[in-house]
């Protein structure tokens, strides 16, 4: 999707062809403000559990990230209303305030946002021609910048803060896993306070995105499937050097989030389907190994920078069979 042109006509508008009636490719825009609009179940659902933190952090960061994109697109003498009508800065800005705890300090926010609006895009030519993702670009150098903004969250039932799920089974100390975390609460208590319940309403916006086919599904399922895999093999039902369950690992942290919105993203994955199961598969195996020995409790903005960077050779190595071609989405992404 790099670098292309998107239609003219507006998203889904109808057009006439003879005796038939076509319906229109989705344009840029049309795709950026839909899969903005997707995150929306899952920020609500954030913002029951955890508060209204999560929106002093999209109103933080997006309001830098639009900042700094208009400065830097009048530097370079382009349409600033045409660019920031587009989406696309806004989608990057809300993954990083959805991948932030709630109520994070506008400090860590704004260098999160200039570090994916400034260094991970326009360093690199502005839209389309960024080799990394962003939004895990600014995500990551904020977490290594600033680790203790990201090690404990609100809990509004008693107004303390807590660690993750994912936290705690870096640092069990001896504990067994069902010490800290068991699925005999059921559902909402496998990954950790609200985790769940916000992984399913990701999930409903990411079905959505396929439904819509916006996104590179095989991205990822491949991603999904691996990790559960992955997690299945290193399990060995919650003793102190457990890798944790299958379900801990997609249900925790920023899993589900990342299959839908971050690994989707069309510019930084590759372009031919079997490249994307690959894609996909290898951010899960990075994912999982960095939780499991690495000091990072999540690792997937890692795991993305890293995959990012060997995405033209999974291209290269996995070409298209000659009788497909790519089909996953319905507009192409396009230089301001």
């Amino acid at each position: 999707m790099n670098n292309a042109t998107p239609p003219a006509e507006s998203a889904n508008k109808p057009r006439e062809t003879g005796d038939s009636v076509v319906t229109a490719p989705l344009t840029l825009p049309g795709i950026m403000w839909r899969t903005n609009a997707a995150l929306l179940p899952g920020l609500l659902v954030a913002c029951i559990y955890f508060g209204v933190g999560y929106l002093s952090n999209l109103v933080i960061a997006c309001g830098v990230g639009l900042a700094l994109e208009a400065s830097w697109l009048r530097l370079r003498n382009q349409d600033v209303a045409r660019a920031l009508g587009d989406g696309t800065a806004v989608l990057s800005c809300a993954l990083i305030a959805l991948a932030c705890p709630p109520a994070t300090s506008p400090l860590v926010l704004g260098v999160a946002v200039t570090v994916a609006i400034i260094l991970a895009k326009h360093l690199y030519g502005g839209l389309g021609r960024n080799l990394f993702n962003p939004a895990m670009t600014g995500y990551a150098f904020a977490l290594v910048s600033f680790p203790a903004a990201f090690t404990n969250w609100p809990v509004p039932i008693d107004g303390i803060t807590q660690a993750t799920a994912l936290d705690s089974l870096k640092t069990l100390s001896g504990e067994t896993l069902a010490n800290r975390w068991t699925l005999e609460n059921g559902f909402g208590a496998w990954g950790g306070y609200g985790t769940e319940w916000m992984a399913l309403a990701f999930s409903i916006g990411g079905a959505y995105l396929w439904w819509r086919e916006i996104i590179a599904w095989r991205v990822s399922v491949g991603f999904v499937a691996v990790l559960a895999l992955c997690a299945g093999l290193g399990y060995d039902n919650g003793s102190s050097v457990s890798g944790g369950s299958a379900n801990l690992h997609l249900l925790s942290g920023g899993t589900l989030l990342a299959a839908w919105f971050v690994l989707t993203d069309p510019v930084t994955h590759p372009a031919n389907p079997r490249a994307q199961w690959a894609f996909g598969a290898l951010c899960a195996i990075c994912v999982y190994l960095i939780r499991r020995y690495g000091a990072y409790p999540d690792g997937i903005a890692f795991a993305v920078l890293l995959a990012n960077s060997a995405n033209p050779l999974l291209d290269r190595l996995l070409p298209p069979h000659p009788s497909k071609t790519r089909g996953n989405t319905q507009a192409e992404v396009e230089e301001p």
